[in-house]
């Protein structure tokens, strides 16, 4: 097999060079998702095998379903990897402030960064960044078999998983020969679909159905029926004895209807609101709505974070940048017929 990565073969060599002798901490950003996770796990058991002292950190727990990841990967407070004296190497992370400001301050200087989000900035002193990648673990299972470096089959699971969900299960339009190749290679090498699909897809909580029939319940269209947004309210995960982990997964639900073009998940918690936007089109460039809204994302799927603002007067705003954003598409494909 040819090079996956030929673009990163020296400056992952580098980062190898420069991990030696050195304590380090692998960091996700907050509310980890499956590529996130399994970014974290893979990275820290590969450099694990080459002798290096590695943990790793996150601002949130990882959720439930995806603890099958984590058995035999330490996770650590960033208290405990301040003492420790640890470098930082940043995975899934557009910018070090998506593993919030208290990590952002605490690894100013990380020695690398390695993700596939459109909105990285080129924050750390070497940037793995490759944005037609479907996800981070495609480009860190491309960098390991790239150096030829061994992995064992809980790092296949975990870059397995991280590739499997960004990907939707292999249906987003980021998918490509190369993310295929990849997940047959991790397969050969002792990823487990169906263990996978059991874990992250039929271990729902009689909660979580609960919490889906209120954000079903709160659906509503607007843009000429080209964006539906559904909102979930602080009380609601109280009522259904929910978190907000189980609100993963949420917004596809008002993606998936006919002639909706952007979906939007809106949540109330802990005195801030949040957001998620998907797009079936990339030309929808959600990423550009969520930066309005102190965000940033995929081209098709973005994150927003809001403080000291009521939900009265954020959701006028949010939809009027909504509907500026489907009409510029819609002007623009006009030109182009």
């Amino acid at each position: 097999m040819s090079l996956l990565y030929p673009q990163f073969k020296d400056a992952f060599s580098r980062l190898l060079a420069s991990c030696a002798g050195r304590r380090i901490v692998v960091i996700g950003h907050a509310r980890p998702d499956g590529d996130c996770t399994g970014s974290q796990v893979a990275l820290s058991r590969a450099l694990r095998l080459l002798g290096l002292d590695v943990v790793c950190a996150n601002p949130d727990p990882v959720p439930r379903r995806l603890q099958f990841l984590v058995a035999g990967t330490p996770f650590v407070s960033l208290e405990a990897a301040l003492a420790e004296e640890r470098v930082a190497i940043y995975v899934d992370c557009a910018d070090a402030r998506r593993a919030t400001e208290r990590f952002a301050a605490a690894f100013p200087e990380p020695i690398a960064c390695i993700d596939h989000h459109l909105s990285n900035v080129g924050f750390a002193g070497i940037n793995l960044v490759d944005t037609s990648s479907a996800a981070t673990g495609e480009i860190l299972a491309g960098l390991l078999l790239d150096a030829g470096l061994p992995f064992d089959a809980p790092t296949a699971m975990a870059l397995y998983t991280g590739i499997a969900t960004d990907t939707g299960q292999f249906r987003f339009a980021a998918t490509t020969r190369r993310t295929f190749l990849l997940a047959a290679e991790l397969v050969a090498r002792g990823a487990d679909p169906a263990r996978m699909g059991l874990e992250l897809y039929e271990q729902e909580t009689l909660g979580k159905l609960r919490l889906l029939q209120h954000f079903l319940a709160s659906l509503e269209l607007s843009c000429d029926g080209r964006v539906c947004l559904g909102v979930i309210s602080e009380d609601l995960y109280r009522q259904t004895d929910t978190g907000q982990e189980d609100a993963e997964g949420l917004v596809d639900y008002a993606r998936c209807i006919e002639g909706v073009e952007i979906g939007v998940l809106v949540e109330l918690r802990g005195g801030a609101i949040k957001g998620s936007l998907r797009a079936k089109d990339a030309t929808f460039r959600v990423d550009l709505i969520a930066a309005e809204f102190n965000g940033g994302g995929h081209a098709c799927a973005a994150g927003l974070n809001v403080k000291n603002e009521s939900l009265e007067t954020f959701l006028p705003r949010l939809k009027a940048s909504l509907r500026a954003r489907i009409e510029t598409v819609a002007a623009a494909r006009n030109l182009t017929r």
